[in-house]
Order: structure tokens, then sequence, then C-alpha cells
């Protein structure tokens, strides 16, 4: 973009979360004009912040005047059922969509989903018909209600209505670096291994015996966020939905070791039964008092770093769970990330910002 060009306009739904943080920062390093919404009315990286409850039509007035040229949704909100999640999330989806239909500026919405695509909802996980790994993205839905086929058709029914193109994104666990948001598990697992430090307890891996065993892959969120924007930019993406993983596989028992001698800790493997975290972690939570106050760290509240039940979720599948990303190839989109150096970028950005010991 040259100096007489006026930047092209964004606007990102769910601002303050990790996939919502590294979509501003990759729209602004762009040159794209980036407005951040969410109900906290967060900005991230040089956003302009739009405080709004995708549940409150009134309070979503104000996109009309923003008059987004692509809209990108990274956020859902989690309820008790999935029937819930389905009726909640649906509903947020309308409200976006009845909101950035008056001005008639929209060409393309990006809407971040995920594997459960094809694994089904929490409460349901692979009881249907799931589809073999890897994944692709012209596998059928599955016979079980799901919020993210709710999502979907809210922005189909859309797209058709108001005529801009749409893409979906199906990432699998997200890793990287985003502030005020606990649901990343490399920041989690980085608090239990610090906490295992401080404690003396070794590093033990909560998962399934599959996961610890099985093929699986992960998800840089700086590449989720190229993905998204490149999507709404490439006539070749346009109508279509994605998979999204950084491209190599890996097996947990090779991955757990590598994170453990990083953080310096002893660690344990499966040893024939799931260890979750959540209901083993709360006798460890105690002492991250104490290593805050030894490190100087900017984050006492451990249940803004640290969401024990999602890692508990991703690492407990009974299933084998990976993607295929040829799509993405032959759309043109070919980026790659190296899994465990999302890990550990991951977990150095957190010390740089003084939320992990530096070590």
């Amino acid at each position: 973009m040259n100096a007489t060009q006026t930047p092209r306009r964004a606007l990102v739904v769910g601002a303050s979360g990790i996939s919502g943080q590294a979509v501003c920062r990759e729209l602004g390093r762009q040159g794209w004009e980036v407005h951040g919404l969410s109900r906290s009315g967060f900005a991230a990286d040089g956003a302009a912040a739009v405080r709004a409850d995708l549940l409150d039509p009134a309070s979503l007035a104000p996109i009309a005047g923003i008059r987004p040229e692509a809209v990108f949704i990274t956020t859902w909100m989690r309820m008790d059922t999935e029937a819930e999640n389905i009726r909640v999330n649906r509903a947020a989806m309308e409200h976006l969509m009845a909101a950035i239909e008056p001005a008639a500026s929209v060409r393309h919405v990006s809407l971040m989903t995920g594997l459960k695509h094809y694994l089904g909802p929490f409460e349901a996980y692979a009881q249907g018909a799931s589809a073999d790994t890897p994944f692709h993205e012209d596998e059928p839905r599955i016979e079980i209600p799901n919020f993210y086929y709710a999502q979907e058709d809210v922005l189909f029914a859309a797209a058709e209505r108001q005529g801009f193109t749409w893409s979906s994104h199906r990432s699998h666990t997200v890793i990287g670096f985003a502030t005020g948001n606990a649901m990343n598990m490399a920041l989690t697992l980085a608090v239990y291994a610090e906490l295992c430090l401080a404690t003396g307890e070794p590093f033990v891996f909560p998962g399934s015996e599959v996961q610890w065993n099985g093929v699986t892959d992960v998800t840089d969120v700086e590449l989720l966020a190229e993905q998204m924007v490149w999507a709404a930019g490439t006539p070749a993406a346009a109508n279509t939905a994605f998979n999204i993983s950084n491209g190599d596989v890996f097996r947990w028992r090779w991955m757990w070791k590598q994170i453990a001698e990083h953080f310096g800790v002893p660690w344990e493997g499966h040893n024939g039964a799931d260890r979750p975290l959540e209901p083993r972690v709360h006798e460890l939570e105690g002492a991250w008092a104490g290593i805050v106050a030894e490190h100087g760290l900017v984050e006492p509240d451990l249940t803004r770093l640290a969401s024990w039940w999602h890692s508990d979720s991703d690492l407990g599948r009974p299933l084998e769970c990976f993607a295929d990303m040829r799509r993405s190839r032959e759309r043109g989109f070919d980026r790659t990330r190296v899994s465990v150096d999302s890990f550990l970028r991951a977990f150095e950005r957190y010390r740089e910002a003084g939320v992990l010991p530096r070590r």
C-alpha cells in the first residue's frame, strides 16, 4: 500500500482471545485498519477497541459506522450443554450478521471453528461416526448436534443474502502468545511445569493413552491468523472450509519430554490410567503466589493464565486426531510451522512479558 491508498478496514470479533489477538497483529502487519470487538473493550496491538456483547444487538450498532471490508470471527461462548451452546452461539452469529448488513460494506467473513467439526462436541465426543484421520474438509457433517454447524449455517445464509464470500478455518489445539486469555495449552502447560518445579512434583502427562501414543498435530496461532487473512483476499479461497494445522505431526510421548527438558523438570508419561490436571493441580496452585513474588511476575491470578479443563479435554481425547492440509496447499496457502518451536517460542514470549520466570 502506498501513501495515497486508504487502508483496508477489518473487524475482528473476539479480539481479546488468543486467536483474535493474533489476527489483529497480522492485519496490522499487512497495513489494514483494524477494529477489535470484545465484551471487555480490549484493544490488541494498535487495533481500535469496540466494546460490545454479541448477545445484545443494541451494543452492536456501532459496527455499521465502521463499514468493515472483512470480518474475522474468532470467538464462541461456552455453555453447560451443547443445546445451550447451539442456542447461544447461533444467536450471537445472527446478531452479528444483522449488524453488518446495513452498511453493505463486507466482502468476506472468515470464521474460526475447529476439529470438533469432525469429532462432535465435548458432551458427545467421538460417540458418532467421526471421520477417519487425517481429517479432510469434504467429510460430511456427523449426525450429532454441534454449535459449529449452527455458526456455519447462519454464516452461509447471511453470505447468500448479503452477497459476501466466506471461509471457515478448522484449527486444532491453538498454540501461541496472548495476554489475558487462559484458553491456551502452551501457557497452561508452562504454568503447570513451573508449579511442578516449585513443589518438587513430577510433570505428569494428564491425558489418554491414545493421545500419548497416537499421532497428533497443533495449530500455531500466527499460522491461523495468516490463513484467515489470506482467505479474505484470495478469490480461490472464497466459500471454502479449510483445515489449519502446522503441517507436521508428532506423538505426545515425544513432545512431553521436549517440554519437560525445556523447563528442567522430571516427567512421567501415561502409566495405564488417565491423570487429568483439573482434579490434581489444585493441590499445587498455592505455590503460584511464591513463584510470582520470587520472580516479580505480572499476573498473580492463576485463573487468568491456566485453563486446566481445556487442556484436559484436548489431551484426554480417546482417539487419534490430526488434519489434512492439502486443500490449503492446492489453493495457494503453503505456509507451515514446526510444532515444538511453536511451544518453545510461546514460552519465551511469556518470559519476555513477565508472565513466566526467566530461566
